[in-house]
């Protein structure tokens, strides 16, 4: 048994609808509702059909049918007409992105805010990895006599600054160099190899300096004890309340634990392939790896930097969820992230 165009039409009427109510229907409502220009009869035949290839479920004695994770799936990857959003939306979100920012890492926070208010769900983000970035300019800038300000930038937009303590005084002139040294020998290496290059191609090779290059080489090192660490951020975590489907207390516990342990987080969004060549993954209900978000979608999109994928933001709510609406934000704020980091940090 094939889907034909009025098996699709009727499966697009019954998605609609459980979006918008969270409640089954049945082919009389649906006649009434939606105007398809078949009788109820043929609509409840259709139905029947529908339910027995796995795309309608029927949760109670009554005739009412609400769409299954298959049916999700099917209207996602066929029928969803994305909605475009405003001109007067999509003018203000770089601006509300950009608003206060004085870091990488308030960016994509505030990028999270943006996507849970735009799409009234929950949204999740993680930063970049400093580890997978690669090293674009070191400045050692004088904080006190025995105490200097490490500065690290990298080609993905990311600046460490960590202080260190020198054993000797080392005059303004001496930094520079050294500055310029470290850059010339690290440009290009990423970052989480570095600590090998330090101790043995440099202070082997750097002789003139090698006395302040060896006092800093453990500190710089021990500064990067933490590289593996990712900081994920999620917001609207309580809009879960306003779905029916999370009136158990229980069940919205559960969800809300689950997505207030940042491991989760960073867990879910890492071990996810990116589908579609549209920067794009939707993952409805089964799909998803953990049983606490089994009866969720989540809709996730890469952001970059010089072509290489830094992070990811995404949306995770019940499988209902809104996806025309919620695909071409997640794909546009993505985007805006990509181009404002790129211009940011040039």
């Amino acid at each position: 048994m094939t889907i034909d165009g009025r098996k699709l039409k009727i499966l697009q009427a019954i998605i609609h609808n459980y979006i918008t109510n969270a409640e089954p229907i049945g082919s009389r409502t649906i006649s009434k509702r939606y105007n398809l220009g078949v009788s109820p009869a043929t609509i409840r035949n259709e139905m029947s059909d529908l339910e027995e290839l796995g795309f309608l479920l029927q949760p109670h004695t009554s005739a009412g049918r609400i769409p299954s994770n298959k049916a999700y799936r099917l209207y996602v990857n066929k029928l969803t007409e994305e909605q475009n959003l405003t001109k007067e939306k999509l003018n203000n979100l770089d601006k509300k992105m950009l608003k206060e920012i004085g870091r990488v890492e308030e960016l994509i926070e505030n990028s999270a805010s943006i996507l849970s208010k735009l799409t009234n769900y929950t949204s999740l983000a993680i930063a970049p990895q400093l580890k997978l970035s690669n090293i674009k300019h070191i400045q050692l800038v004088p904080v006190d006599d025995l105490r200097v300000l490490l500065v690290i930038v990298t080609d993905s937009g990311i600046v460490k600054n960590t202080i260190l303590r020198l054993d000797n005084i080392v005059s303004n002139d001496q930094l520079n160099i050294i500055s310029n040294l470290l850059t010339e020998k690290l440009k290009g290496k990423m970052i989480g190899g570095i600590g090998k290059i330090l101790e043995k191609d440099i202070t082997n090779n750097m002789y003139e300096y090698k006395d302040i290059l060896e006092s800093l080489v453990s500190t710089i090192n021990n500064s990067f004890s933490n590289i593996d660490e990712i900081e994920s951020y999620s917001n609207g975590i309580t809009k879960i309340f306003n779905f029916p489907e999370y009136n158990d207390i229980e069940k919205a516990k559960s969800f809300i634990s689950f997505i207030q342990n940042k491991e989760n987080v960073i867990d879910m969004l890492l071990n996810k392939d990116i589908e579609d060549m549209n920067n794009l993954g939707i993952y409805i209900g089964e799909e998803n790896m953990y049983d606490e978000i089994k009866n969720c979608s989540l809709i996730t999109a890469t952001y970059r930097v010089n072509g290489r994928i830094i992070g990811k933001i995404g949306v995770i709510g019940p499988t209902r969820m809104e996806y025309s609406k919620v695909i071409p934000v997640v794909q546009r704020l993505s985007l805006d992230l990509s181009n404002i980091l790129k211009r940011y940090f040039e």
